[in-house]
């Protein structure tokens, strides 16, 4: 069975309805950066950021897959796959994927303060904990955080995400813009030989000087296109 390694990025959940960082009108447009995804944002207004994330957990509850989610999904009984995801949300699971490695967190677990990747401390929320407050903590008596990889912190999950880009079969690439490293990097890590698909409304910049083939549209129509090109290859 081919490895499909699927990279995804926020336009994949902006079907979906989640709210997106960097498009006109997208949560840094409402917070700073510095405030809300950085360890020194936390540190100075620790209840600023936990409210922000509780607000996100929230709106999963009022979000569903998309198509193009669900078509991933049912992937899995030709191919190998694997999601490698920019996203924090928990859509590609919701919608049946099965080996998703999410490379900034996942916003509905939390974890110490103190060591937010010591898996000692992480903890999956059930939806009627998604409010977390002030003076909730961890085993090890920190402030319960968000278990959300932060600008300026190390990415935990980018050397199997590389091990998995190495392995490729197929590569492709939907909703990112590819500005955000490491994970703007796996490209290079995928073999020469493999074909790279990328689907994405808008034009995406690619730096590596390989072929790829562009498929412009949304998530869940270039699904629709791709998954029938790939099997139709197999």
């Amino acid at each position: 069975m081919k490895k499909l390694v699927i990279l995804t990025g926020a336009g994949m959940s902006a079907e979906s309805g989640i709210s997106t960082f960097r498009d006109s009108g997208g949560l840094w447009e409402q917070y700073p950066v510095e405030q809300v995804a950085t360890p020194e944002g936390y540190r100075a207004n620790p209840k600023l950021v936990i409210d922000f994330y509780n607000a996100r957990r929230k709106e999963l509850l009022r979000v569903k897959p998309n198509k193009g989610h669900e078509l991933i999904a049912s992937l899995e009984p030709y191919f190998d796959v694997t999601v490698i995801t920019q996203n924090v949300d928990n859509l590609h699971e919701r919608a049946g994927s099965t080996r998703v490695i999410h490379l900034h967190g996942e916003l509905t677990k939390v974890t110490s303060s103190r060591e937010p990747d010591n898996p000692a401390y992480i903890r999956e929320l059930k939806p009627e904990e998604y409010d977390v407050k002030m003076g909730e903590l961890a085993p090890d008596g920190s402030q319960l955080r968000p278990f959300i990889v932060w600008f300026g912190e190390v990415v935990p999950m980018i050397e199997t995400a590389i091990d998995y880009a190495e392995q490729a079969d197929i590569f492709v690439i939907i909703g990112t813009s590819l500005n955000v490293y490491p994970a703007a990097g796996l490209l290079n890590y995928v073999p020469s030989r493999v074909p790279v698909y990328l689907i994405d409304p808008k034009e995406v910049t690619i730096v590596s000087g390989r072929k790829v083939h562009v498929i412009r549209k949304g998530a869940s129509e270039g699904m629709e296109e791709l998954k029938n090109m790939l099997l139709k290859e197999r």
